[in-house]
């Protein structure tokens, strides 16, 4: 069994700068109901033709998983774990435009081979020449926390060495309105799109951000329960779900006022990855040493040697994800 399981390295392509920390610093402050990502330079990663052919979903899942696995040293990971809530809804909404329009009679199949929810997952393990274990997570907004608990299982029965853990949704402005009206973005929200690829290593001899600590997943828990894996889990910050709306961020109270709580879901918006930006928020705050001021509402730095990501979807699923500093940084 290991002992350790580290944080290589995290990519997120986001509706702040992508592939970089800047957001630490210097945030784009999100505006509206809906706000696009912000794409890389999607040259560095497929070839004009394999662009064409491409999502921007699937782009973004590439971008993300290619510079993660480039700045860990590792070409062919053993695991590729994808979360995602949707997959990619701009190719299905074209396939099903298409097929209002014309029938089915001229379909493109392209469309609907890259509308389904493992396309990423898939194309990652291809251009990667991985032939190992290879899974995709669509559990709405639990998806990336699936998706990195069934890499801690994997993890801790010896079966892989490190993975590539990722959740990736876009979203359009038709969809971004179904969102609404279905309840997943609420009244002070902001609808987004994110990427997000992280590379685990077990006992890893490399430099690494901070190390995974523990991850648990519960449905429909009681307040005994809740406060068992509070006391379980401690840490210097919580990292939560809280968004800016009353109704959602009631869903957090049971934290109380102990620890020091922050929130990325203002900076980032929301959408079924963002427990995923978290995460990747918090590995980047563990590897400064600080959540930043800009994820504290702008009341400055917040020290910390560990961080407990804190999930609720729907109020009846949570997540808590302990990530730790890594020792003697």
């Amino acid at each position: 069994m290991y002992q350790r399981i580290d944080i290589i390295s995290a990519k997120q392509v986001s509706i702040q700068q992508p592939l970089c920390e800047e957001w630490m610093t210097s945030p784009v402050v999100p505006s509206g109901q809906f706000v696009r990502a912000m794409d890389p330079d999607f040259r560095q990663f497929v070839t004009p033709g394999e662009s064409r052919r491409l999502g921007k979903l699937l782009k973004r899942a590439l971008a993300t998983s290619l510079s993660a696995l480039e700045e860990g040293g590792i070409r062919n990971p053993d695991a590729i774990i994808t979360g995602t809530g949707f997959g990619s809804i701009e190719n299905t909404e074209l396939f099903l435009d298409a097929l209002v329009r014309e029938g089915e009679q001229m379909l493109k199949p392209t469309q609907f081979m890259q509308s389904t929810h493992n396309t990423a997952s898939s194309l990652i393990g291809i251009n990667t020449k991985s032939h190992g274990y290879n899974s995709t997570y669509s559990q709405k907004g639990l998806s990336f926390d699936s998706a990195l608990y069934d890499a801690w299982l994997q993890f801790r029965l010896g079966k892989i060495g490190n993975a590539l853990v990722g959740a990736h949704d876009e979203m359009s402005p038709v969809f971004s309105g179904f969102m609404t009206k279905a309840g997943h973005v609420m009244q002070g929200e902001t609808c987004s799109e994110a990427a997000v690829s992280v590379l685990l290593e077990a006992d890893s001899t490399k430099p690494s951000m901070c190390t995974l600590e523990d991850v648990r997943i519960l449905n429909r828990p009681t307040n005994e329960e809740l406060s068992q894996v509070l006391s379980q889990m401690k840490a210097d910050v919580c990292m939560t779900g809280r968004s800016g709306n009353a109704g959602n961020d009631a869903l957090y109270d049971f934290l109380g006022d102990d620890v020091p709580q922050c929130s990325y879901k203002p900076l980032f918006g929301v959408n079924f990855s963002s427990s995923a930006i978290g995460f990747y928020a918090a590995a980047c705050s563990l590897k400064a040493g600080h959540v930043p001021s800009v994820l504290n509402g702008g009341r400055g730095d917040v020290p910390c040697n560990s961080i407990l990501l804190v999930n609720v979807v729907g109020g009846r699923h949570y997540s808590f994800v302990l990530l730790k500093a890594i020792c003697g940084r």
